[in-house]
């Protein structure tokens, strides 16, 4: 694919290897000014590419360099996230710039096929498990957004790229496994241990402390942009705690296959 050079001083040398990728949107009021700010030197900012609407693509940082995308964040326990990872910026004004009904902006089909193109490119590159294919939001649940509840992860899946199970989809009248009603901030105790334990084993970065807290609410919510994503209200209610159910079971049959 043609991939345009603009090339950004925001990086460093990696201190691990290469074996997550990033997904995020640039939240700005265009393109050109998320381009220009991963360019400024002052902003300490930047991604490994940016996808622009009509499907175009713009390197910035070399992928044996550590650009500066991630921010403090976790995944399946790891941290430095920007030494383990490519980071792509996709360009979408998200949740801070929406439509004028509220509503984040679209992926257009032109971005979404490119961006598969490139994914697939890089994964040729390098060993990414499906289970380390992420957006921001998921790595750093308690700050971030992206790429937001309107990201087509499932395209993503049937093009190879991650994971979605083929049951994560329905709205279940009960979760035998959790608990015959919903999870929420009066809820103590062992059945939220288990809700903290499932979201740890996909990879969310979360303590067992048998409390609907700040951070497990965060979490939730970023699960529910990802996989349920008609319902981001960061409460886990039947249908969220079955999907949770479902990918943490895929995740770990994921992670036992590498």
């Amino acid at each position: 694919m043609k991939i345009e050079a603009l090339p950004s001083p925001n990086f460093n040398d990696r201190k691990h290897p290469i074996d997550m990728l990033v997904l995020h949107y640039t939240g700005m009021e265009t393109g050109q000014a998320a381009l220009d700010r991963m360019r400024d030197e002052a902003a300490g900012v930047s991604a490994h590419y940016m996808l622009w609407e009509d499907g175009r693509v713009v390197q910035l940082v070399g992928e044996d360099k550590r650009a500066w995308h991630a921010g403090v964040s976790n995944w399946q326990g790891d941290e430095d996230l920007n030494s383990r990872s490519i980071g792509i910026e996709i360009v979408n004004g998200g949740h801070d710039w929406p439509l004028s009904d509220g509503a984040p902006p679209p992926y257009p089909e032109a971005q979404i096929e490119a961006l598969i193109e490139l994914c697939r490119d890089i994964l040729e590159r390098w060993t990414i498990p499906a289970s380390r294919i992420v957006g921001h939001s998921d790595i750093a649940p308690t700050r971030k957004d992206d790429p937001g509840e309107h990201f087509p992860w499932d395209q993503l899946a049937r093009a190879g790229i991650g994971l979605w199970p083929a049951n994560a989809t329905g709205h279940p009248q009960k979760e035998p496994d959790l608990i015959g009603r919903g999870l929420g901030r009066s809820d103590t105790g062992e059945p939220i241990a288990r809700l903290q334990f499932m979201l740890t084993e996909i990879g969310y970065a979360i303590s067992a402390s048998e409390k609907y807290d700040d951070v497990t609410e965060a979490c939730v919510r970023a699960f529910q942009r990802r996989w349920v994503q008609d319902r981001v209200t960061g409460a886990a209610d039947l249908a969220t705690l079955k999907r949770i159910s479902v990918v943490c079971e895929a995740y770990r049959s994921a992670n036992n296959e590498a």
